[in-house]
Formats: structure tokens, C-alpha cells, sequence
């Protein structure tokens, strides 16, 4: 997904192979991922949606005072995910790591690359079928992250 503070800007969803960056938007103070040779466009990713970065992940310190360092994650593939969905207000877009770290995407040093590895697996829908020929219609979706 795209956060809310991004609504106002133009944007897609991603596509697997999609070559992204992580970028500030103009006239926003949120980062997100945009498609190579889209800037202007940001790509919203689904939660599940599994990527690679180029190299080891680094982000601003939790309390980016601008005197710390930033942090070295040493981390290359990630999956999309959501949090704080109970605070409309706050950033929800995030990525969680192998080790179980989350960090908020907006929270990521610009202009790292990423590749789209995989999507969320797509709702599913199942017919079964009773012996006494009646059917039954089943529908299964991906676990919500």
C-alpha cells in the first residue's frame, strides 16, 4: 500500500521484477519506494510482497536527531508489512527482516535499490464437492500481516 501521507501522489502498485528506489516525494516529507526511471510515481506494495535489496538496508536512528549515525541493518531481503493500523495519523508502511526487525519505510536512507521478488499469494477460491452432489464454495485468503 502507499501510506496516507502519499495519497497525493501519483502512484501504482508494484509488479514482480520491478526495479525500485527509495525516495523522498516532492512536497512531502514521507519516503517511499518509486519504480526506476519513474520518479514522480510511487509504487504501493501489497502486505507479503517479499523484496531484495542491492545492498545491506540502512535507515535513520529511531530518534534521527541529526547528530547519530545511521543504522546498519545488515539485511538484504524483506517483506512488506503494516503496522500501527489503530493510529490513523502515523506512518503504517514498513518492512520486516529474516532477524524480526521492523522498520518503517519512510525511515529508509534514500536512494537504496530493491528488486520485487514475489507478491502476496491472491485469494483463493475453492468449489468442493459432496458425494450427494452438493457443492460447496470455499474462499481462502493470504494471512493479513
Amino acid at each position: 500500500m502507499c501510506d496516507y501521507s502519499l495519497h497525493h501522489v501519483a502512484s501504482r502498485l508494484a509488479k514482480i521484477e520491478d526495479k525500485l528506489m527509495v525516495t523522498k516525494f516532492n512536497n512531502s516529507i514521507t519516503r517511499g519506494f518509486a519504480a526506476i526511471g519513474e520518479p514522480h510515481v510511487a509504487v504501493c506494495l501489497l502486505p507479503g510482497t517479499e523484496i531484495a535489496f542491492e545492498e545491506n538496508v540502512e535507515c535513520e536512528p529511531s530518534f534521527d536527531t541529526g547528530i547519530l549515525p545511521n543504522k546498519k541493518i545488515s539485511q538484504r531481503l524483506a517483506r512488506f508489512r503494516q503496522i500501527n493500523l489503530d493510529n490513523a495519523v502515523t506512518h503504517h508502511d514498513a518492512l520486516e527482516f529474516p532477524d524480526g526487525q521492523i522498520v518503517l519505510l519512510t525511515r529508509l536512507c534514500e536512494d537504496q535499490q530493491a528488486t520485487v521478488l514475489q507478491l502476496p499469494a491472491a485469494p483463493r477460491t475453492m468449489i468442493a464437492k459432496e458425494p450427494s452432489g452438493r457443492r460447496w464454495l470455499f474462499k481462502s485468503a493470504a494471512p493479513q500481516q
